[in-house]
């Protein structure tokens, strides 16, 4: 909730919320940089969906993880330093 109140401070309510940043990241990590569901669902801490999956799987893969997190964080970077931004929708006319 204080990640909501403050994007709507800033003038994004209904724009963007928290959850919405979540979504955002799990997409661009899988459709841009390509990387491994499991390890995003990992990441993004949401739950094995088969029961065998979650009493047995103690996997964190770590090291990936950290890795596919420098490349998020380069990812911003790059667009924060003007990478070419394709854009997702097209504006009225």
């Amino acid at each position: 909730m204080a990640t909501n109140a403050g994007l709507a401070r800033m003038g994004y309510k209904g724009e963007m919320t928290s959850h919405g940043f979540r979504a955002m990241a799990r997409t661009i990590l899988d459709e841009v940089l390509q990387q491994r569901i499991d390890l995003i669902e990992h990441q993004l801490a949401h739950a094995v969906r088969d029961a065998n999956g979650r009493a047995y799987n103690r996997t964190a893969h770590l090291a990936e993880r950290k890795k596919m997190m420098q490349l998020w964080a380069d990812y911003l970077d790059d667009l924060k330093n003007g990478a070419k931004v394709i854009p997702l929708r097209r504006d009225a006319a």
